[in-house]
């Protein structure tokens, strides 16, 4: 189970929220746009962020700078 270390894992690189105007889930109570957050992991399809409630959450890449 590693994803419960990545909280205190190292910082892979910082994004950019861009927006969060998402069609099926609620992620403007998380995120914030213009908002910089440290990637902890990353896939694909998805990017590991510590959001606003200060945990890893994971997110469409579409709603970040990269």
């Amino acid at each position: 189970m590693i994803h419960n270390s990545w909280q205190n894992s190292k910082t892979i690189k910082t994004v950019k929220c861009i927006h969060t105007d998402a069609e099926k889930y609620i992620v403007n109570t998380v995120l914030t746009p213009g908002k910089m957050y440290e990637v902890k992991n990353e896939t694909e399809e998805f990017i590991f962020v510590i959001d606003n409630t200060g945990k890893v959450g994971g997110y469409y890449k579409e709603y970040f700078e990269l």
